[in-house]
């Protein structure tokens, strides 16, 4: 079937459809990720956007059961240069193609991802049409034209129920209060088995309902969206930051510098793949990372409300992570717990714990 992309400035795009018959209107993005396809369209960070994958090939090793990272597709859309429909892995239970049309999700292949990427990276992201049920260019350039892109996914996101995991038998317990703004099931799982008890509260739950369970810490998740779209999540974040130990990672990083007083602001394209490098000051290393963001954190604004940058990105300079100077609170922009990406950042999870033992930040 034909597909296409209509992009905002009138740009459009011809390629082959797969995946669910279906329109969609999203921000259009680029992921530089070489694998971790099905891991990425699970991500809910990436809620209300189509992505662009750099890697040329996608669908090889297929879909299989333990590799998602989510209930479900939260990407709009996805855009490759070639698919393939005859993957080979022990693990594989599907092809890419039949899972996005078991997720409803639209896809365009045999199209220039090169061009596409390049085009983001010289003027940024931009709304964008993909369809592959037939539209016209002139449905797709109206239907752009009448949809305003949200800010506000973290609500859909996350939870829209409390729930509890358990940490493993025979472990010391922490109880850890989860402020979930859409969090990946890995994230999870990097502080559950470090014995970590994860009381996840829906978005919006009042400060006195999360501090009623008495936690050892706070931690605040990954989500979608704007950061200053998150009002409630700022004023809740405002009233408990620092009272235990506090942890966040990437919006949770965001909300906690606009809690503190700071600011945060729009990249041109945003960070997304498993290879991004950073430096740690406190540490004195240099590690390569895994990213999914569109905003960040101006570090001037926070500097003046009592925090400290610890962490810098080695491609553009913008901050990866802080910590107060006087609270036990810290975050980091980035995802720590490798999935998909380099295991180089566990090392966060474990700070996390210590400072909950009474160790310092």
């Amino acid at each position: 079937m034909e597909a296409l992309l209509y992009l905002e400035d009138g740009t459009v795009i011809t390629g082959k459809g797969f995946g669910y018959k279906t329109t969609k209107v999203g921000e259009l993005v680029f992921n530089t990720g070489m694998t971790g396809y099905q891991k990425t369209l699970t991500d809910p960070s990436y809620m209300g956007q189509i992505i662009t994958m750099t890697y040329p090939l996608i669908g090889n090793y297929g879909i299989s059961k333990i590799d998602n990272e989510s209930d479900k597709i939260y990407a709009f859309g996805l855009v490759a240069k070639d698919i393939c429909f005859t993957p080979s892995n022990s693990n594989c239970i599907m092809n890419i193609d039949q899972w996005l049309k078991e997720m409803k999700v639209p896809g365009i292949w045999k199209v220039d991802t090169r061009s596409i990427t390049k085009k983001i990276r010289n003027e940024g992201t931009i709304k964008c049409v993909i369809s592959n049920e037939g539209i016209t260019v002139e449905e797709a350039q109206r239907l752009c034209a009448e949809t305003q892109l949200r800010g506000d996914w973290m609500k859909e996101a996350a939870t829209s129920e409390k729930k509890i995991i358990h940490a493993p038998e025979g472990m010391e317990v922490k109880k850890v209060a989860v402020l979930d703004f859409g969090v990946k099931k890995s994230i999870l799982d990097g502080l559950n088995i470090r014995g970590c008890e994860l009381h996840i509260f829906p978005y919006g739950t009042s400060s006195k309902d999360i501090m009623s369970i008495n936690p050892d810490g706070i931690f605040l998740t990954n989500g979608p969206g704007d950061p200053e779209a998150a009002t409630e999540a700022i004023a809740i974040t405002k009233e408990i930051m620092g009272i235990v130990p506090t942890f966040g990672i990437c919006m949770g990083h965001q909300v906690l510098a606009l809690a503190s007083g700071g600011k945060t602001y729009k990249l041109k394209y945003g960070h997304r793949g498993a290879n991004h490098g950073v430096y740690d000051k406190d540490t004195n290393r240099s590690y390569i990372t895994s990213q999914n963001h569109g905003y960040a954190v101006d570090s001037n604004s926070i500097i003046l409300k009592g925090m400290e940058v610890t962490h810098i990105n080695l491609n553009d300079g913008t901050v990866e992570g802080m910590k107060h100077r006087d609270l036990p609170i810290f975050s980091v922009q980035y995802h720590p717990e490798a999935s998909p990406g380099p295991n180089d950042n566990q090392y966060l999870f474990d700070k996390f714990v210590n400072m909950m033992k009474g160790g310092v930040l």
